[in-house]
């Protein structure tokens, strides 16, 4: 009987098995070195740019608490030895019989209205343009691009000339309905319809006996709700920092909005010193709003990110 231990042979172990035993560990080891590099610079630019955003708001919050006379004396980025924050806070809120509320509460319209309808506009412009096809699509589309070069200020004497002529200007309506168009709005909904709302669910919708509108309140809406948070940030922000239209228009300081406002109390400073302290309380006061919708609305965000997500 054939004794098959004896027959069995064992390969040999040449130079280039053991090169590649012993250089498997060696890459791994220096993948993960170069990934480990790549990580603790990008954390260190991204720690540089959040330091470079965050300081001046960090700034705003040490001078709203100060005095006047604190404000010059000591360090812009330390506290003083007096802390004056709920003082000036109140001065702020009460000064010339509340005015501050009203630039506030102007503000939030011009802002909140102007970016709501704005968006939906936006909405539905690019849906329309992404979804039906028709003769001089792509010429509206590109007028519409046309008008994210075109600067505000450059547009801003025209709207006076036209508001005036209408008995418009000096008006809430004057701010608010050059806030109602965004034309970088339209063209990133569209982009972000063609890329998302699906064709064959709008279809069998149709089949369902569904008109347009609804298609559009139901499907469109729904799936493009990133894409909206993201114009509606962006107008909130535009025209609550907004400036220059606001300046040509309004001659009235209880329509003003919440930057005008200020622009008009620090202007005052050099003759009357205490409007440091009503002007950087109000800076304070002004970014709140802004804070407050960034961390309330970035979760829209994140629920954007598995919406094309299909299990099958």
């Amino acid at each position: 009987m054939t004794d098959l231990s004896a027959t069995t042979t064992v390969a040999p172990v040449t130079g280039r098995d053991r090169a590649n035993a012993s250089g498997a560990p060696r890459t791994r080891r220096r993948r993960a070195g170069r990934g480990t590099a790549s990580t603790i610079v990008v954390t260190g630019l991204l720690t540089v740019v959040a330091l470079y955003f965050l300081a001046p708001v960090y700034w705003v919050v040490v001078a709203a608490t100060k005095s006047t006379e604190d404000l010059f004396a000591t360090n812009g980025f330390l506290l003083a030895p007096t802390v004056n924050l709920w003082e000036n806070l109140t001065q702020v809120l009460t000064y010339d019989g509340g005015i501050f509320v009203r630039w506030f509460a102007n503000s939030l319209l011009y802002a909140g209205a102007g970016g709501l309808i704005a968006t939906y506009f936006a909405a539905a412009g690019g849906y329309a343009l992404a979804k039906y096809r028709f003769r001089g699509r792509e010429a509206i589309f590109g007028l519409i691009l046309g008008g994210v070069l075109v600067p505000g200020t450059a547009t801003a004497l025209p709207l006076f000339l036209l508001f005036s002529e209408l008995g418009l200007a000096n008006t809430y309506w004057s701010v608010l309905l050059p806030s109602l168009v965004s034309p970088f709005g339209i063209f990133l909904c569209r982009i972000f319809a063609q890329a998302t709302v699906p064709d064959s669910l709008m279809e069998a919708a149709r089949l369902d006996g569904a008109g347009e509108m609804r298609i559009f309140h139901t499907i469109g809406l729904r799936t493009m709700v990133p894409a909206m948070v993201t114009v509606f940030l962006f107008q909130l922000v535009g025209i609550w920092n907004n400036y220059f239209l606001p300046l040509v228009m309004l001659s009235d300081d209880e329509l003003y909005p919440i930057t005008l406002g200020l622009s008009n109390w620090n202007s005052q400073t050099q003759r009357l010193p205490e409007f440091y302290e009503l002007t950087t309380g109000g800076v304070l006061l002004s970014i709140i709003p802004l804070l407050v919708a960034m961390i309330v609305l970035q979760r829209f965000w994140r629920g954007g990110m598995t919406a094309g997500a299909v299990k099958e």
